[in-house]
């Protein structure tokens, strides 16, 4: 994945509607969401959710498809791990991530 589309596809979720209406179609999984499904479970106005799909369908991260008079949105599963492959590529630079055990956050960070 480019730089440019890492960036695009963080700042689309970087607003709290996108942010949640992208979870919501992850959990929703290949069946996706019907706009009025998604508006009303993220309890937003249809205009509003409208305008939030646009952006991350812009960034690649839904996609849209008519399943007769219904529109279907779905989270870009293969753009969301490659966002992802982007951002840990290269993780710890080799080694193991995980903290040792007798270490905290708490106490580290």
């Amino acid at each position: 994945m480019e730089e440019t589309h890492v960036i695009k596809a963080l700042a689309a979720l970087a607003q709290p509607y996108r942010l949640r209406a992208f979870r919501a179609l992850v959990v929703a999984g290949r069946e996706g969401l019907t706009p009025g499904a998604l508006a009303e479970e993220l309890d937003v106005a249809a205009p509003t959710l409208s305008f939030h799909l646009k952006e991350l369908a812009h960034a690649g991260l839904v996609s849209q498809e008519r399943e007769g008079r219904y529109l279907i949105y779905r989270a870009a599963f293969d753009r969301m791990n490659a966002l992802l492959a982007y951002l840990t590529d290269h993780c710890c630079q080799g080694e193991t991530c995980a903290a040792p055990a007798d270490r905290s956050c708490t106490t580290t960070c």
